[in-house]
């Protein structure tokens, strides 16, 4: 079954494709090829070249935005390119709503599923590589892994270490309230001491509130 048109997609993505088929081939999981009656290309091989292009970009970002050492640059490349982090980025492009998915797949719930939304997420990197370049590509990933956590500002982290030194604290971020139309929510989340709340913050993801309510919790604290 089809989704939204792609035309709308690309101005969300602030790219128009010259070769549309590429992102077509991106937004088509491999249960609506196997369900069509003529030969159809799928996602897959974009994946997976998608993967090395959201690779190559982080890495970059990092090495040149962070003095930390390579344990901590691994650590944070492995955090933003994971399939959780791909898909809140997918989620605030709403791109789960313009996959061509197969009946059973619809039915399943393959637009609202991590793996499959988060797949598609690499393959129209890869597919913004293709046709316009690794500028294309970058200028499309860039947003997503700086707002909220920049290389030199996990504020989480931060946190976590500074109540680490009291093994008997422990801190809680829960999702307090939801605003804004699905391909532009905004996120507000409580971050809570030993059950009490500390601080807040709000985000286009779930994850860049998380880390503007830690940075409140530390400003709170004296540490930021």
């Amino acid at each position: 079954m089809t989704g939204r048109n792609p035309a709308e997609l690309e101005d969300k993505l602030h790219y128009h494709f010259k070769d549309r088929e590429l992102l077509i081939t991106a937004l088509t999981h491999s249960s609506y090829a196997n369900e069509a009656k003529t030969p159809t290309k799928y996602n897959e091989r974009l994946e997976f070249l998608g993967d090395s292009v959201l690779s190559v970009v982080v890495a970059n970002y990092l090495f040149h935005h962070s003095s930390r050492p390579e344990g901590e640059l691994s650590r944070m490349r492995a955090s933003l390119v994971s399939e959780e982090a791909l898909f809140l980025f997918a989620q605030e492009i709403d791109l789960g709503a313009y996959l061509r998915l197969g009946h059973g797949e619809e039915l399943g719930g393959g637009r609202e599923r991590p793996s499959v939304v988060s797949d598609a997420f690499e393959a129209t990197i890869a597919a913004l590589f293709l046709d316009g370049g690794i500028e294309a590509a970058r200028n499309f990933i860039l947003p997503f892994i700086t707002e909220g956590k920049t290389a030199e500002e996990d504020y989480k982290t931060a946190l976590q270490e500074l109540i680490q030194q009291h093994p008997e604290q422990s801190l809680r971020y829960a999702v307090t309230g939801e605003s804004g139309p699905a391909h532009q929510k905004c996120f507000s989340v409580t971050v809570s001491l030993d059950g009490k709340p500390l601080a807040q913050g709000s985000g286009r993801s779930k994850k860049a509130a998380e880390q503007q309510a830690a940075k409140a919790a530390l400003q709170k604290l004296g540490q930021a």
